[in-house]
């Protein structure tokens, strides 16, 4: 298997995950939008200390695996696993809850 293919599965499963976490606990507009400004953020420091790290040759990807795209020296296959955790730990956490206080505004949730 690829790194993209890889990368794609992983991404596809925590997007089923976020999913059901966004039917089961009711998130809304505000937890997608903070979610996609975390993936921004983890995106953009993965390709930073990626790329210093491959400048560094702390590491090597096999060539033939990669599709060849980079951003800066990061390959893109690389970029799919910060998706994944800014998808996955939020759901998963959202699941976990207790579900009362989940995809409510703080000052409606009052002292509990």
């Amino acid at each position: 298997m690829t790194y993209a293919g890889l990368g794609v599965a992983a991404v596809v499963g925590a997007l089923v995950v976020a999913l059901v976490a966004t039917a089961v606990r009711g998130l809304g507009a505000r937890w997608w939008a903070a979610t996609a400004l975390a993936a921004a953020g983890l995106v953009g420091l993965t390709v930073v200390f990626d790329s210093l790290m491959i400048a560094a040759d702390l590491f090597r990807y096999g060539e033939t695996a990669l599709l060849g795209v980079r951003l800066w020296l990061t390959p893109v296959e690389d970029l799919a696993w910060p998706v994944v955790a800014a998808l996955l730990l939020p759901a998963l956490w959202a699941l976990a809850g207790d579900g009362e206080s989940v995809g409510e505004p703080v000052e409606e949730r009052g002292d509990r």
